[in-house]
């Protein structure tokens, strides 16, 4: 239960991925902002200072920013703003908010940063990248940096090359949205990527790192999840390397051991939570008591259902065509 609050807490996986392997991000999606920085002096996650300087995001938005201290090589300290857009729509206001985030540290701090945006969406001709006005006696652009992970499609023999971290990362979100209404086709991909941690020869840490990325993202029915982690074990052995710890294993297994201490009906409704948790972030306490209201028949479907959802606005709309009366 303690691992279930800690994930929770977090807006998503990738602020999870992105402190573990902050450089090698930067060295994947921004190589040209990375050279300037001396890496061998230790970044600072700048959280507090963050939190001054950000909004309330509305209810159902998926962020995850990161605004970190590093050296550059000529020896100036310099800020960098890093935010990974998770929602599945365009934002309208996305250009103007990456501008006024800036605009907040330089005011507060009084230091300039460099921003950087990770767009995840599967819109290909949504690429902001500039906030701008123009008067005839005044006028502002203001660019900021950004990659288009739909754009690594094209580049999936590059991925699988790649001994960065964030390959496997690309990889997974893309399966991910290919496979949305593919659940057999998922599950496939899932153990395909973990087992290529493995292969690769990584260290046993980065494994771990790794596959906490895949399996939160990579959500599969509950059916499914059974096969993937009888499969999973059974190519555990045979390798004789056990990394993933049952205590680690937030599938299937750990859904089976709690299964022994509850009924069936509180063991599907914990496992729906946890997956409406990974999917459209931490869910307000009337919702909560809404899902946890449903029959264990409702339960498993809105368990198959809630793969394809992108915010909570999905699952308010599910709620209310199928809530019980």
């Amino acid at each position: 239960m303690t691992e279930e609050r800690e994930r929770a807490d977090n807006d998503s996986p990738w602020k999870e991925i992105l402190e573990a392997y902050f450089p090698q991000a930067m060295q994947f999606f921004f190589p040209q902002t990375a050279a300037l920085i001396n890496w061998e002096r230790p970044h600072e996650f700048l959280d507090k200072e963050f939190q001054q300087i950000s909004r309330e995001a509305e209810l159902g938005r998926r962020y995850a920013d990161k605004l970190v201290k590093v050296w550059q090589i000529d020896g100036e300290e310099v800020w960098l703003l890093i935010h990974v857009e998770i929602q599945a729509k365009p934002e309208d206001n996305f250009a103007e908010r990456m501008f006024s985030y800036n605009l907040r540290i330089f005011d507060k701090f009084a230091k300039p940063a460099i921003s950087l945006a990770i767009l995840c969406d599967a819109d290909s001709t949504w690429r902001p990248n500039q906030y701008s006005y123009n008067y005839p006696d005044c006028s502002l652009v203001f660019r900021f940096g950004t990659v288009k992970l739909l754009d690594y499609q094209n580049r999936w023999t590059e991925l699988e090359t790649s001994d960065n971290p964030f390959a496997i990362v690309v990889m997974a979100h893309l399966k991910t949205q290919q496979t949305s209404k593919q659940p057999g086709e998922r599950k496939n991909w899932k153990f395909s990527l973990i087992r290529r941690l493995y292969e690769q020869g990584l260290e046993e840490r980065d494994i771990r790192n790794l596959y906490r990325f895949i399996d939160w993202v990579m959500i599969l029915p509950k059916a499914l999840e059974a096969e993937f982690w009888q499969d999973f074990k059974l190519f555990e052995q045979e390798l004789t390397m056990p990394y993933i710890t049952t205590g680690e294993r937030i599938g299937y297994e750990r859904g089976k051991e709690e299964g022994k201490q509850e009924g069936k009906q509180e063991q599907t409704q914990a496992l729906v939570l946890r997956q409406l948790q990974r999917r459209v972030g931490n869910l307000p306490d009337e919702v909560r008591q809404q899902v946890q209201s449903l029959s264990l028949e409702k339960l498993e479907a809105l368990s198959d259902a809630l793969l394809d959802f992108s915010a909570i606005a999905d699952l308010l709309n599910w709620l209310q065509t199928n809530q019980a009366v």
